[in-house]
């Protein structure tokens, strides 16, 4: 009975076909971060309501083919409606119209029919509220986390807050993002697009100040303010990939950072093993054959 050859065919589907989706699935940037919705829902008895908001998600959603930033208007009198969105400024067109065409179904599945709404996602948020509804502070706190790692050893508070003052610069020469690595820390800051670079500066640095004070030595953390967010990640053995001092094209996972899973790891693992196991499959292969020249010989 010979050798079967179908569990080399299945070897290498796995590995040509497999490989690219788990690779994929380590940027995972339409991960929801965090939801705002009022408390307030809107009286709608004539429909009125929903067309302006299907009108504005709309008009969201095709800008974002060819813009990270927009915001607009739909609807008249009391439902008229601003909404904006906004990508991350790492992510490419492609990337920021995937994010935000995900963002009016969720906002509609998590908020409702609410007169006002905000839903993030790592990659981007939106937002939308009636006109007249009560304004918030720029560096009003919407969101933070931080890691439940904290840095071993000495310094580490040091180097984070060098960071965080080269990336309190780079926003406002990089006109509302930068993100760069330093001594195996990795760190991002980004303003929404309308917001002047010197008012964006302060509100990075408000949100500076939070994560210092309210993460102190956790390894990675994020502090989302209304008009402004920051994020850092440590890593003891070097920031993984590339990445300009600009973050404008940086290569950098910035979700599976986040996610406190080392996919790049794993993704390797799993190859490493497929491909040995193939190179053995192989080898038998080559073995049995010669052999059984042999044998007829």
């Amino acid at each position: 009975m010979g050798f079967p050859k179908k569990p080399l065919f299945l070897l290498l589907f796995f590995f040509l076909f497999l490989t690219p989706h788990l690779s994929q699935s380590s940027s995972d940037y339409t991960s929801l971060v965090y939801k705002g919705c009022s408390k307030d829902t809107f009286t709608d008895p004539n429909g009125s309501y929903s067309q302006a908001l299907s009108a504005l998600f709309g008009s969201l959603v095709s800008q974002s083919t060819k813009s990270k930033f927009f915001k607009t208007t739909a609807g008249n009198g009391q439902t008229s409606l601003t909404g904006i969105f906004q990508c991350r400024g790492d992510l490419t067109n492609s990337d920021c119209y995937n994010c935000v065409s995900k963002l009016p179904v969720l906002s509609d599945k998590l908020c409702g029919k609410t007169i006002a709404a905000r839903v993030q996602l790592l990659g981007c948020y939106m937002l939308y509220e009636v006109n007249g509804f009560s304004q918030i502070s720029g560096m009003q706190i919407l969101y933070k986390t931080c890691g439940t790692t904290n840095a071993a050893g000495r310094g580490f508070e040091e180097r984070r807050d060098t960071a965080f003052s080269v990336m309190e610069n780079g926003v406002v020469s990089g006109h509302g993002f930068y993100a760069t690595s330093y001594q195996s820390l990795y760190v991002m800051g980004q303003c929404e697009g309308d917001v002047g670079d010197s008012d964006c500066g302060e509100c990075v640095k408000s949100a500076v100040q939070r994560a210092q004070v309210e993460c102190g030595s956790s390894i990675s953390g994020q502090v989302y303010l209304h008009k402004c967010f920051i994020s850092f990640n440590y890593y003891p053995n070097g920031v993984p990939g590339k990445h300009s001092s600009s973050g404008a094209s940086s290569s950098f996972d910035y979700a599976s950072s986040f996610s406190g899973q080392n996919t790049g790891k794993t993704v390797a693992i799993i190859l490493g093993g497929i491909a040995g196991v193939a190179f053995l499959v192989i080898c038998l292969l080559f073995a049995r054959n010669l052999v059984k020249k042999r044998e007829d010989y």
